[in-house]
């Protein structure tokens, strides 16, 4: 078996994958800065997306109709969501986090705040 940072054999035990302890170290530290790059981008996305749905929706609402365009032009990105929820009528709901969002039409999406449970706080 060969090691999977330097090549050099692996001497030790069947499972052994690095031949050192410096080797184990540095790929683990480049498999962790690949990974925070990634998920800074996205927790990014995320951030943005969040602060547009507070701005549109408001502290006192629950829900609220928009136009599309109107997220669209805030540079909102559809595609960046931690979960989604399908109703009992199948309508898909994508949430960030306790806002979300149903698109009515290729016009229309309702943004929506959900109830947090207080047992969970």
């Amino acid at each position: 078996m060969k090691c999977k940072v330097c090549k050099q054999p692996v001497l030790g035990r069947a499972d052994k994958i690095f031949c050192t302890i410096d080797c184990k170290n540095q790929y683990h530290k480049s498999m962790r800065t690949r990974t925070r790059k990634v998920a800074k981008e996205i927790s990014s996305y995320l951030d943005r997306n969040y602060v547009i749905l507070t701005e549109l929706i408001g502290n006192a609402q629950k829900q609220k109709k928009v136009y599309r365009n109107l997220l669209e032009t805030k540079k909102f990105r559809f595609k960046y969501h931690t979960h989604f929820h399908i109703n009992s009528k199948k309508k898909m709901f994508h949430y960030i986090y306790d806002l979300g969002w149903m698109e009515f039409s290729d016009d229309e999406v309702l943004i929506v705040r959900k109830k947090l449970d207080p047992k969970r706080m």
